[in-house]
């Protein structure tokens, strides 16, 4: 809800800058970034219910911050407070916990459906609640949702869950090294890195081109992005359902990243009142696509038995994406006026154009977990890996267990079946 108003609510502000006014937007995914990865280690040791209501709290502690400051430099500090609830590595880790794997890929998707239509929900309310109670009634706004965030947890999501053993939700130091250098996966992690920095950059600028250079007045900024949003969400669903049936995703996401860098360029060269709103409108209907497909791409592509950290570390890269993203917009606004920021952020993503051309669309795998029974490690090991579809194998010390993963079309379950962990 902020990102549509911030840029023009902060400019009476004392000690207002273009610099300032990007650090603000992106001083929440720099604590969010940091915070990440270690609060997922902490709900492993003493479960998800703690972080996920102590990083609300935190949340609401720096939305009340924001809502009572009148400065920039207030705003930055409720920035950070509100990114310490650094629970999205977290909260998944949760679904995890509490799906099973044949439900998994509904429960992600359902996820990813609720953030998207969220994130067109706040464009809208954003400048409204702000056209009646100023930029403070969107922090108590927020405040208020995290109560209710709070509630849920407490009266609705179930409070036994049984994590010791699920190596899939839990994030593991050792692993983070060989996971970071992992190519397919160093790819996705820079593609929401670059999503995240190009939109964040993107919206020091689009609030005020809007008003400023189109004329829009603020009563009117809802609608305007109800049908940028909303109008690139309608349009990308054949996109997004035609590369998944056909396995498209590669060429999918190298026309949307072109996309998104044509449309930048072309804001930096010429806007008009025709031509602008057609280019914001690419560049959001781009955005949604990938936005949806990143997840999904990254939770098929992790290594067996690591989704937890990788995920840990996919997150991590999406809020270091919006800090740079706040702060090199901002920095770009100030020394080089608009048409330089979306220079710089269509650089940003002829980047990212360029390491897509290295991925490969993800296979149809899933993980099972097996249990190894009396057998050897050494012949568990011999006997599963020749049945077929069976990927990858991870063993784990000191348990008779084993993540094993498939690929969902080829392999022979009939021969697994012995081997389900009930």
């Amino acid at each position: 809800m902020v990102l549509p108003v911030l840029a023009f609510s902060v400019v009476g502000y004392p000690d207002y800058s273009p610099l300032l006014l990007g650090l603000t937007l992106g001083a929440y995914g720099l604590v969010q970034a940091i915070l990440q990865i270690p609060l997922g280690l902490l709900s492993d040791r003493v479960g998800r219910r703690p972080v996920i209501i102590g990083g609300l709290l935190m949340f609401i502690f720096g939305s009340i911050v924001c809502a009572v400051v009148e400065t920039m430099e207030g705003l930055i500090l409720g920035r950070a407070l509100q990114g310490a609830g650094a629970i999205a590595s977290t909260l998944m880790a949760m679904v995890t916990d509490l799906t099973s794997e044949e439900n998994r890929t509904k429960a992600m998707a359902m996820i990813g459906g609720s953030i998207g239509f969220s994130f067109i929900l706040a464009m809208v309310l954003g400048p409204l609640i702000t056209l009646k109670y100023g930029l403070s009634g969107i922090f108590w706004m927020t405040a208020i949702l995290g109560a209710l965030g709070v509630l849920i947890v407490l009266v609705l999501v179930p409070r036994r869950v049984e994590v010791q053993h699920n190596r899939e939700t839990s994030t593991d130091l050792k692993q983070i090294v060989r996971l970071i250098k992992q190519t397919t996966l160093l790819r996705l992690n820079y593609g929401i890195f670059a999503l995240h920095l190009a939109l964040m950059a993107a919206f020091v600028a689009i609030p005020t081109i809007l008003s400023d250079e189109l004329g829009i007045e603020a009563q009117n900024l809802w609608w305007v992005y109800l049908l940028l949003l909303g109008g690139g969400f309608f349009i990308m669903l054949p996109g997004m359902i035609i590369a998944e049936k056909h396995n498209g995703q590669k060429w999918s996401f190298l026309v949307s990243v072109g996309a998104m860098m044509m449309a930048t360029l072309a804001l930096s060269l010429y806007r008009g009142p025709i031509m602008t709103p057609v280019l914001l409108l690419i560049f959001f209907t781009a955005f949604n696509l990938l936005e949806a497909s990143l997840p999904s791409w990254m939770s098929k592509s992790c290594p067996v038995g690591n989704r937890g950290t990788a995920m840990g570390i996919y997150s991590t890269s999406q809020f270091l994406g919006a800090f740079f993203g706040g702060l090199l917009g901002g920095w770009s606004l100030q020394m080089f006026g608009v048409n330089g920021l979306f220079m710089v952020i269509s650089f940003i993503l002829a980047l990212w154009w360029l390491v897509c051309l290295g991925l490969k669309s993800p296979r149809p795998l899933k993980t099972l977990v097996l249990t190894v029974g009396e057998l050897e490690h050494t012949d568990f090991t011999k006997i599963v890996s020749n049945i077929a579809g069976v990927e990858d194998i991870l063993l784990l010390e000191g348990e008779r267990l084993a993540y094993v993963q498939v690929d969902r079309l080829q392999v022979d379950m009939s021969s697994l079946q012995p081997y389900l962990n009930r």
